[in-house]
């Protein structure tokens, strides 16, 4: 099985996380995000050979598949020519601030990813990558064959996009868990058990909101297995559309 190239716009702590990940599991990557191929220079040094800079445009016209790692507001900033045809990975999550309401997710008419996909038309739209933080993405990767290995969710409407994207995830260490179409995608977006603590735990009480984005992004990871995954996804409940700030 040929070997892909992972095409990542947006470098903040999702893009970068999965680059890292990527590269550890002999993946090439094609980094790029807003500002210029330059201002990745130090991490591609340290990512090494496996890793080269470009623009968001070269990265989706040249990738196998493509991460679109950017905040939910800037979808429509996405290289949407030459994403057309790709497997887009979407793990993106609806952001709540004042002014930056979408009525159309806060009344659940779309999921997030129906949103995105809606706006990025002849792509083939995967959600994914979107529910585990950084840090569990380097501590909890396993080989297939590894009692504890940890399942992430997967939707899209497409069937050969979402194995190309199960695929990719099996190469970074992990069992992907199909929840369904793009429309069951909330099943893992926040408010969700498989949200966040699903691969923590819960914080402790009493945390302010910073501190408790930053015990997230520093707490060790917790394995879950992909029984436990489609279980919870079927007992969920669905709630408040995204996470408010």
């Amino acid at each position: 099985m040929k070997t892909p190239t992972l095409g990542i716009i947006g470098t903040g702590m999702v893009g970068t996380g999965v680059a890292r990940r990527a590269v550890a599991a002999g993946v090439d990557v094609i980094l790029s995000n807003s500002r210029s191929p330059q201002s990745l220079a130090a991490l591609v040094t340290e990512l090494g050979p496996r890793a080269r800079a470009a623009t968001p445009a070269v990265a989706a016209g040249e990738a196998d598949l493509v991460l679109a790692a950017v905040p939910l507001s800037a979808r429509k900033q996405l290289p949407i020519a030459e994403l057309v045809g790709k497997t887009v990975i979407d793990p993106m999550n609806y952001a709540v601030y004042p002014g930056a309401e979408i009525a159309e997710l806060d009344d659940h008419t779309l999921t997030s990813s129906e949103l995105v996909q809606r706006d990025l038309p002849g792509t083939r739209l995967v959600k994914a990558l979107h529910s585990i933080g950084p840090k569990p993405l380097q501590s909890l990767a396993r080989p297939a064959e590894a009692e504890d290995r940890t399942g992430i969710p997967i939707s899209g409407d497409d069937p050969a996009a979402k194995k190309e994207v199960a695929d990719l995830l099996d190469r970074l260490g992990f069992e992907a868990v199909d929840l369904g179409p793009l429309a069951e995608s909330w099943r893992s977006e926040p408010n969700t058990p498989l949200y966040a603590v699903a691969y923590t735990g819960q914080p402790p009480a009493g945390l302010s909101i910073p501190d408790m984005v930053a015990w997230f992004q520093n707490a060790p990871g917790v394995p879950i297995p992909a029984a436990r995954i489609t279980e919870l996804a079927a007992a969920t409940v669905r709630g408040p559309a995204g996470f408010r700030l």
